[in-house]
């Protein structure tokens, strides 16, 4: 019954008027540029592929109505930056597959 961790992708895209300072995170731990991302233009391209949980559509009904939880590893990337002089946040943003 459907829980597994697939390979979603390494890359994150930001706005196009997304300013530095850029911090990254991944499951609340933030990523060090040069070590576990690089920036190239406006995407976040990660060292090594994010895992997302894949639930089958009966497991995700169990899962919204408290009756059993997630088993697989699902990583979520949020990504704080400045915009327009302002600080951002793009929570759980979508990982794009390579």
């Amino acid at each position: 019954m459907g829980h597994e961790s697939i390979e979603a992708g390494r890359r994150v895209r930001l706005p196009a008027d997304a300013e530095r300072p850029i911090h990254v995170f991944v499951n609340g731990m933030e990523q060090r540029a040069g070590d576990d991302y690089e920036l190239h233009g406006r995407e976040i391209v990660f060292a090594r592929p994010l895992l997302k949980e894949r639930v089958s559509r009966g497991r995700w009904l169990a899962m919204a109505l408290g009756l059993f939880g997630s088993y697989g590893r699902h990583e979520t990337v949020d990504v704080h930056f400045r915009q327009g002089g302002r600080t951002a946040v793009i929570s759980d943003a979508e990982v794009l597959p390579d």
